[in-house]
């Protein structure tokens, strides 16, 4: 898959197997119509469009277009990273914030996190297979203990 479609998967919650499985039966919401409204997210991003005009592009109420554009920004960050091994390690920080922001009280949400990280090695093994790379290639990499100031640097 090319990025367009990573992204896509990324801003839509599809893990990438799956969305990849869709692209190769030519399933038209994966080959068509996502990758246009990431083609709209992206046009509204470096142009810095307004709120009301990327609901009018997308064709949705203004709250699920900020919900979209705070969705593909999330993506951006996660598909842009420099390696397999920092894109994996941000979507992991995504998912862990977004499981405090729903809040862990209970084993069921424990569980949820856990399946999601899971869902992240899968794509982190996706994105490997693309570069036809091995876990091991990132081992330095996954053992770094990122800084306060590496965290900020990219924000």
């Amino acid at each position: 898959m090319n990025r367009r479609f990573l992204l896509a998967a990324e801003t839509f919650n599809y893990s990438f197997n799956k969305y990849a499985d869709k692209v190769e039966i030519g399933a038209e919401r994966f080959t068509r119509l996502m990758p246009k409204d990431i083609d709209i997210l992206e046009k509204a991003d470096n142009e810095k469009w307004s709120l009301r005009r990327l609901s009018k592009a997308l064709n949705v109420d203004p709250e699920n277009a900020e919900i979209l554009r705070r969705s593909y920004y999330r993506a951006k960050d996660i598909i842009d990273a420099p390696t397999p091994a920092e894109s994996f390690r941000r979507a992991v920080r995504h998912s862990i914030r977004y499981a405090l922001s729903e809040g862990l009280k209970k084993e069921t949400d424990i569980e949820k996190l856990v399946g999601q990280i899971c869902y992240r090695a899968a794509d982190l093994s996706y994105l490997l297979d693309l570069k036809n790379q091995k876990l091991s290639d990132y081992s330095e990499e996954f053992r770094k203990i990122p800084t306060e100031s590496d965290l900020f640097d990219r924000i």
